[in-house]
């Protein structure tokens, strides 16, 4: 016994002089790495249209189902993204998000993001389904986001350099746009419920 007290204490004094770990949160908060994964954000280009192509591949990357988009052709007349079309309504819901990073790995003009907002609690779940109208990035604004501290450094002989880094995407045949699936009709789902993924957690 005598033993385990010495012992015990010794562990005190060893961490007796180290600063301790904890902050006061909220009145301090402490610095995020840069690779953090908080809230998505929805990038422009320089000229203020959408990075976003409407090309579902996001969608498709989450494990989790949280990610939900409508595409709708772009016009002349009213031209939202350089691409073929753009993303009508892009809905994340937080409370399925995993924050894996696969919608920004997949994403290949880099229009999402997941940034250094953490503060999404709420008492209501339909306020963490958010919306197209919250995730982009405000007109003027046109950022790289998190996409500089991910991506790796392009070859040097390199003939096409990356989207987000060259500002030339146009949304040709070679983009993901091209094999979109823009034109199918789907039925907007209700974001908070996935029947397929509440069946198999009732079997559990």
């Amino acid at each position: 016994m005598s033993f385990d007290i010495v012992k015990g204490m010794a562990t005190t004094l060893k961490n007796i002089g180290r600063k301790p770990t904890t902050v006061s949160y909220p009145e301090e908060e402490r610095d995020l790495p840069a690779r953090f994964r908080g809230r998505h954000v929805l990038h422009r280009y320089d000229n203020g249209l959408e990075r976003c192509v409407g090309c579902y591949l996001c969608a498709g990357a989450c494990p989790a189902d949280a990610i939900y988009i409508e595409a709708e052709e772009n016009t002349e007349e009213h031209r939202v993204s350089p691409g073929e079309r753009h993303a009508r309504v892009f809905d994340v819901n937080m409370l399925r998000c995993i924050f894996c990073g696969y919608c920004q790995a997949a994403c290949p003009t880099g229009a999402i993001t997941l940034e250094q907002n953490y503060k999404l609690a709420s008492f209501y779940p339909e306020d963490l389904v958010y919306h197209k109208e919250q995730l982009l990035e405000a007109q003027g604004e046109a950022t790289v986001g998190s996409n500089s501290v991910w991506a790796e450094p392009a070859p040097s002989d390199a003939i096409q350099p990356v989207p987000q880094e060259s500002h030339v995407f146009d949304g040709s045949r070679a983009s993901s746009a091209a094999v979109g699936l823009g034109n199918i009709e789907v039925e907007r789902p209700n974001l908070l419920v996935n029947e397929e993924q509440d069946e198999d957690r009732r079997k559990l």
